[in-house]
């Protein structure tokens, strides 16, 4: 039985070309990837990211046991802040990267990625299990909707229908507030390299505030914005998705957020395991590549260095800002020093390329 979100059905009055992404139903796009793509790098776009997964973790060791979960170092963070980090296993490998949203010492809420959310909850409830101490665990993902406005006008948008003063919310932090007398959560993180806000909303609210902000928005330029844009958005930006460019055979220290494993901080799952491929050395590094040739690289397509293959792509496509092939992949790190020439074996011909600073996009 597939899930539909509750913002389905509008979906489907507004045209949306729909597919079964895991086990839901969501908008691949409704006018075009490229043109949902380019409105969001140029204007605003509305996202139906309800998919995502919510998890409540409250009591008095809350903030122990995050640390226990995470590779990154929640210690740091202020009330109403947002961390973005991995969640790894006994091996260092990573279960999920997600976002820490810190209400209190007492109270944090995970944002989980929608294939991982029983994968993720069966953990989390087995490490507390081993954990002993005081922590209550509640999956709030069915009634947790959530919107993502995107793009440089998101700001002159959202400000019509909110309370809040949207100037005073940092890049990773959020609010409590009001739309259209609705009582929602802001934040401002994003998944496509622009500027923008995140709302979580009640399940009964969420066509009314969708509606809302298409409406206001028309003047900026809005449009309702597909899981296609989201994809090619988020790989200009060299933002990793879970289960292409990461998964449990990878380490964080393999990949671009490496940043993320506070090696000072303390007992946190995987900790032996990323200490010692530390001390090893990291055999294959995650790089980014731009193709010389025409062509237009996909997930596990071969990745060679004079006809010998080192790695394999996990993220490719045509970039509509870039008007090129571009893509992810992990390679024998001796091979991924930038500007190094590679080829793609896309079918049966080798594309030339070469490794790439990234993110490929960065906005001005």
């Amino acid at each position: 039985m597939l899930k539909k979100t509750p913002l389905f059905e509008t979906h489907k009055r507004l045209g949306a070309k729909i597919i079964e992404f895991g086990p839901w139903l969501m908008p691949l796009y409704y006018t075009s990837i490229v043109d949902e793509h380019n409105t969001v790098r140029n204007r605003v776009g509305l996202f139906d990211v309800s998919h995502m997964g919510e998890f409540n973790i409250r009591g008095k060791d809350a903030l122990a046991f995050v640390q226990r979960l995470i590779t990154n170092d929640a210690s740091y963070l202020d009330n109403n802040q947002v961390l973005y980090t991995p969640m790894c296993n006994d091996k260092g490998t990573i279960i999920d990267d997600l976002l820490v949203y810190k209400f209190s010492d007492e109270h944090f809420m995970f944002v989980v990625n929608a294939s991982n959310i029983e994968k993720d909850y069966k953990w989390i409830e087995g490490v507390v299990k081993r954990f002993g101490k005081d922590i209550v665990l509640k999956d709030i993902s069915d009634e947790t909707p959530l919107l993502a406005l995107q793009g440089p006008k998101s700001q002159e948008t959202l400000q019509k229908v909110t309370d809040l003063d949207l100037s005073q919310i940092k890049y990773y932090w959020f609010q409590k507030g009001m739309i259209e007398e609705i009582q929602v959560i802001i934040s401002r993180t994003g998944y496509t390299g622009e500027d923008g806000f995140e709302i979580y909303i009640k399940p009964e609210y969420a066509p009314k505030v969708w509606n809302k902000i298409l409406e206001v928005g028309k003047e900026e330029g809005i449009k309702p914005i597909g899981l296609g844009a989201r994809d090619t958005l988020r790989l200009e930006c060299a933002m990793l998705l879970y289960g292409n460019d990461m998964d449990e055979t990878r380490t964080p220290l393999e990949t671009n957020i490496a940043w993320t494993v506070k090696s000072d901080k303390e007992n946190f799952i995987g900790e032996e395991a990323l200490l010692k491929q530390k001390e090893e050395g990291i055999k294959q590094k995650l790089i980014g590549f731009e193709l010389l040739e025409r062509g237009i690289p996909r997930h596990n397509y071969p990745i060679l260095k004079n006809r010998e293959k080192i790695g394999i792509v996990t993220s490719g496509g045509f970039s509509p800002t870039l008007k090129k092939g571009i893509g992810l992949g992990y390679v024998k790190t001796d091979f991924s020093k930038e500007g190094t020439e590679i080829q793609i074996q896309i079918r049966e011909k080798l594309v030339k390329a070469q490794i790439v600073k990234i993110p490929f996009y960065r906005r001005k």
